[in-house]
């Protein structure tokens, strides 16, 4: 197990100040309670989180040592509107450094999965925090990359278990998380100017189009077909009734057919 390292992820080409600690409860905690010291930019990842959630403060889970748990602060440079961008930005990102670095095809489940073989292999959550210089966004990513077992419970999986390559046993986290965050920082930038292309590139990963969905979403449960993304990247969802409905967030996104 090669540990990461810090000095490897600290690159004077990207805009990043990258820490590395040993454990921690949760990443995104450990940012939002040390915001206010901290500059725009600064970056932790951990080799265990005793206390990792997603959404709807779900856990996430991982072994010691062998993915990429991290978060990042962020203050971007667009007015706060176009500050939810961030997710499928950063959705997009996540998967064109899985394609540069590995023979694989992640495909964005909205809002904030990225899906390798109909199952999770990444998750992200951003979140915005006051500090006196005003406010910042913190942006939580895991990414599975050498776990091989899960519960059964999970509908999980990773990228060595999807590379399924018997002449690798483990692969190199820090490459990984290298491209991760030159990845993060080429596609962030285009909040506002290239955003219509964004969403173009995101359509193309869409893992939802077409399919009929069950979800929680508006304090209702709803059943329908999707339809399309929008220019803000909002879910198009066709109803049994024949109207369309654009949903901003969802929960428990369920595929009927799984």
């Amino acid at each position: 197990m090669i540990p990461l390292d810090a000095s490897a992820l600290n690159d004077p080409a990207l805009p990043w100040h990258v820490t590395v600690l040993d454990e921690v409860g949760s990443t995104s905690d450990w940012l939002k309670q040390n915001a206010a010291t901290l500059p725009v930019g600064a970056v932790v990842f951990t080799e265990s989180q005793t206390a990792g959630r997603g959404r709807r403060d779900n856990r996430w889970i991982a072994p010691r040592g062998r993915d990429l748990m991290f978060s990042l602060l962020l203050k971007p440079a667009a007015p706060m509107e176009s500050w939810p961008r961030i997710t499928t930005l950063a959705a997009l990102a996540i998967c064109k450094a899985i394609e540069a670095e590995l023979p694989l095809h992640p495909r964005i489940k909205w809002p904030n999965d990225v899906y390798l073989s109909d199952r999770k292999v990444s998750g992200l959550l951003a979140e915005t925090v006051s500090t006196r210089d005003g406010m910042r966004i913190v942006l939580g990513i895991g990414l599975n990359v050498n776990a091989r077992d899960f519960p059964p419970e999970i509908h999980a999986t990773s990228l060595l278990r999807e590379l399924a390559n018997p002449l690798v046993s483990e692969l190199d986290r820090n490459a990984l998380a290298h491209r991760l965050l030159s990845s993060l920082h080429t596609e962030i930038a285009r909040i506002e100017d290239d955003f219509p292309a964004v969403i173009a590139e995101v359509r193309e990963r869409s893992w939802l189009s077409g399919r009929q969905i069950r979800c929680r979403a508006e304090g209702r449960e709803l059943h329908g077909r999707v339809l399309d993304l929008n220019e803000e990247g909002h879910l198009l969802l066709a109803l049994p009734d024949g109207s369309t409905l654009t949903l901003t967030s969802a929960e428990e996104i369920r595929d009927v057919r799984i």
